[in-house]
């Protein structure tokens, strides 16, 4: 088994989970988290919900159709981005087929696309009924 761990835009969650629905692995768990990467968030934010219009404005963001971005005469300032963070245990000979399905629902090109991570799973117990491992997961 293994866990396969996934920061993609929060916008992009709902095709993300339909996509995992239709390899049949509808199963996951799901975080608001907010983080940055090399470019420590100063280059784009993403366009967010709860992002008060009150900041957009005091740092001068211009709206453009996916995304904030800086305007290139303003100090570089460090964002947190949101993020969504998906977590999915699955069968090994599975993982293959999941990774390539979230990297293809979720590529667009510009910084901030996401990061998967698959790491090994020692074992899993389903609490109500006892099952292990893959029975557990299943």
């Amino acid at each position: 088994m293994k866990e396969i761990t996934a920061v993609i835009r929060r916008y992009k969650l709902p095709e993300t989970k339909k996509a995992l629905e239709e390899l049949g692995y509808p199963s996951l768990t799901i975080q608001s988290v907010e983080g940055r990467g090399k470019q420590k968030g100063a280059l784009c934010a993403e366009m967010d919900s709860e992002m008060p219009e009150s900041f957009c404005t005091a740092v001068k963001l211009k709206p453009t159709p996916s995304a904030y971005a800086l305007e290139h005469t303003l100090p570089k300032i460090a964002l947190y981005v949101p993020k969504r963070l998906l977590t999915i245990i699955a069968p090994d000979d599975a993982v293959g087929g999941i990774v390539e399905s979230i990297i293809k629902v979720n590529r667009t090109g510009r910084h901030g696309d996401g990061k998967v991570f698959v790491s090994p799973i020692e074992g899993a117990l389903r609490v109500r009924t006892g099952e292990k491992d893959k029975e557990a997961v299943s």
